[in-house]
């Protein structure tokens, strides 16, 4: 049981909600056309999608924890949840002007549009009931692919199923460590599945 818990620590170190952005950025960087931009941009565009939607939460959060006295296992709790959601609401939104100065291709700036939707939705769905924003992530990647195989006309399978079982995996590890029940985690991956679906298909201008 002490391994699988190891695992299952790893597996929520690993895949972050917060990483869902960066990762988006860094497969088209590498495995699209946009490949052939100078490195400079692609590496100015990667930080700041890196610090306004990793770094720039996490010291905020933490800042704030250390402000209120509030250890890291107490964001356990749903009514403590309120202020990091709406700090990354924030600083998704940031982003996503920023971004906009860099005159990006519509499906790059869906990538933070999905992520700025699943933390909304995540947000409202906390007032309510506790539920997994790890299984988002994991599910945005899901959704993404499907999407991205539409634009690009490729076919995605190999990807998608890697990912869903990524998307599983993250899930379980949740369960054990009893940070989520199986409809917490299941109802994430669907929100973080439609999010990353809708965010990068619709033409947003």
């Amino acid at each position: 049981m002490h391994t699988f818990l190891t695992i299952s620590r790893l597996l929520s170190g690993m895949f972050r909600p917060q990483y869902f952005p960066v990762v988006g950025f860094l497969v088209l960087f590498l495995f699209t056309y946009m490949s052939l931009m100078p490195w400079q941009y692609k590496a100015s565009v990667l930080t700041l999608v890196l610090l306004g939607t990793v770094l720039l939460p996490r010291w905020t959060v933490r800042i704030w924890r250390h402000l209120n006295g509030l250890p890291l296992h107490l964001l356990r709790h749903r009514q403590n949840r309120y202020f990091p959601y709406m700090i990354g609401i924030l600083y998704y939104v940031f982003t996503l002007h920023i971004l906009s100065q860099f005159h990006l291709p519509t499906y790059m700036r869906g990538i933070i549009i999905s992520a700025l939707m699943i933390q909304v939705t995540c947000a409202i769905i906390n007032i309510f009931w506790k539920i997994s924003t790890h299984s988002a992530g994991a599910g945005a990647v899901c959704g993404a692919l499907v999407a991205f195989g539409i634009l690009f006309s490729f076919n995605p399978l190999p990807w998608l199923c890697l990912s869903i079982l990524v998307t599983g995996l993250v899930g379980t590890s949740r369960m054990l460590l009893r940070q989520h029940t199986l409809a917490q985690v299941t109802t994430g991956a669907l929100v973080g599945t439609i999010c990353g679906f809708i965010g990068i298909i619709i033409p947003w201008s």
